[in-house]
């Protein structure tokens, strides 16, 4: 990459992309009205940024649509529900709490954007409220809200990410085994791995 490109400050970046449109500074809000909370109780699948002191993380939730709980206008709830213990999100909030959610709902091209901050909470009061096969979760992500708005269709027209005939054949992606299998350097055997996940993932979602 030639470093004459490179953009280095903020003044070159809007010379580059030009003003914002007047309805894309307005859109943004501070709290959660109804149609951020209709949006929010639709959607099965969040994907949660975090940051920590090298890097950036991007990490997916999915539950049942409504999975994310809006405490109040300025308040959400996540459960932390079972996973690898990595804990790379919560490790981040713990560190770092600045959050960022994208909202995504099934045949639905918009997406619906939350940024605030966020602290992690054992409180049985809390976590009791999202308990499943009368399992709680260990933890809830508790995110203030600072920002709050809707995002266009564009990426996912793109995309066309809802179109079955786009859907790509299992053959044409490798199998979480086989990416194991090389990236652990032959710790994992790919094909005992994805044939105990068959059964596993589904007996222990939380």
């Amino acid at each position: 990459m030639d470093s004459r490109y490179v953009i280095r400050d903020a003044s070159e970046l809007a010379g580059l992309y030009g003003p914002a449109l007047e309805r894309s500074l307005r859109k943004q809000i501070d709290h959660l009205d109804d149609y951020c909370r209709a949006f929010i109780a639709a959607s099965p699948f969040v994907i949660i940024g975090t940051q920590n002191e090298t890097a950036a993380d991007a990490s997916p939730r999915g539950d049942v649509p409504g999975f994310v709980k809006v405490a109040d206008d300025h308040t959400l709830l996540i459960p932390d529900r079972r996973g690898n213990n990595r804990l790379d999100t919560l490790q981040n909030l713990v560190r770092h709490p600045l959050v960022g959610l994208l909202f995504v709902i099934p045949g639905v091209h918009e997406t619906f954007r939350v940024n605030g901050e966020a602290v992690l909470s054992r409180d049985p009061a809390i976590t009791g409220l999202f308990v499943v096969q009368d399992k709680a979760p260990r933890t809830v992500i508790v995110v203030k809200v600072k920002e709050a708005y809707i995002h266009c269709s564009r990426a996912l027209v793109r995309a066309d990410l809802w179109n079955p005939a786009k859907f790509a054949p299992r053959h044409a992606v490798p199998t979480m085994g086989t990416v194991l299998a090389a990236h652990t350097h032959g710790f994992v055997e790919a094909e005992a791995f994805d044939e105990e996940a068959r059964k596993r993932v589904p007996l222990t979602l939380y």
